[in-house]
């Protein structure tokens, strides 16, 4: 008889626990949250800061690194100021920064202004872009030139994210050096 109690109170007890058991939903778990992480949005705002956008600004006045400042503002007014008054801060150019600047040139440049600087690349002959100007129509110095790459002119866009500032320079001198073989 006792080994029938025993039957009857082991089997009592495995249907309680099978009954308890719901496979839709997973048992208990210490620490959930490592298990089943908060997702988060990568930019979104955080509730960590009092506004939710203190920590997220950086701060007043500071410059990101790598940055070099450009003094002359994107208008027509900062273009005459860069025109007369922004020069080259690149010294003495070495045979490869030439190089460089002539590679810069036909790989940015050339495609619409031509390899000459003649304002007659093949965008033009076949007449996808027109009024391309040629540089011996201009009056341009090495800081108009640094400023129109910089921020772009007309149907020109900028090539500021393109270039480094260096790179501009080599460039700019390189668009002299064409100037120069047009007007002989």
């Amino acid at each position: 008889m006792k080994s029938l109690y025993k039957l009857v109170a082991l089997a009592g007890v495995s249907i309680f626990a099978a009954s308890c058991a719901d496979k839709s939903r997973p048992n208990y778990q210490y620490f959930p949250n490592m298990y089943q992480s908060v997702a988060y949005e990568t930019y979104s705002e955080s509730a960590a800061f009092n506004n939710g956008k203190e920590g997220q600004l950086p701060a007043e006045g500071s410059i990101k690194r790598g940055f070099e400042p450009y003094d002359f503002e994107n208008t027509p007014e900062g273009l005459l100021l860069a025109k007369a008054n922004n020069k080259s801060p690149l010294d003495s150019l070495s045979q490869a920064d030439k190089d460089k600047g002539t590679q810069l040139f036909g790989i940015y440049c050339a495609v619409c202004h031509g390899e000459k600087g003649d304002g007659q690349s093949n965008l033009v002959k076949r007449e996808k872009f027109l009024g391309v100007p040629s540089y011996t129509d201009r009056d341009i110095t090495e800081g108009s030139v640094f400023h129109v790459i910089t921020y772009g002119l007309n149907s020109m866009g900028s090539h500021a994210n393109q270039l480094t500032q260096h790179e501009r320079w080599l460039v700019a001198n390189h668009v002299l050096e064409l100037k120069g073989e047009l007007s002989k």
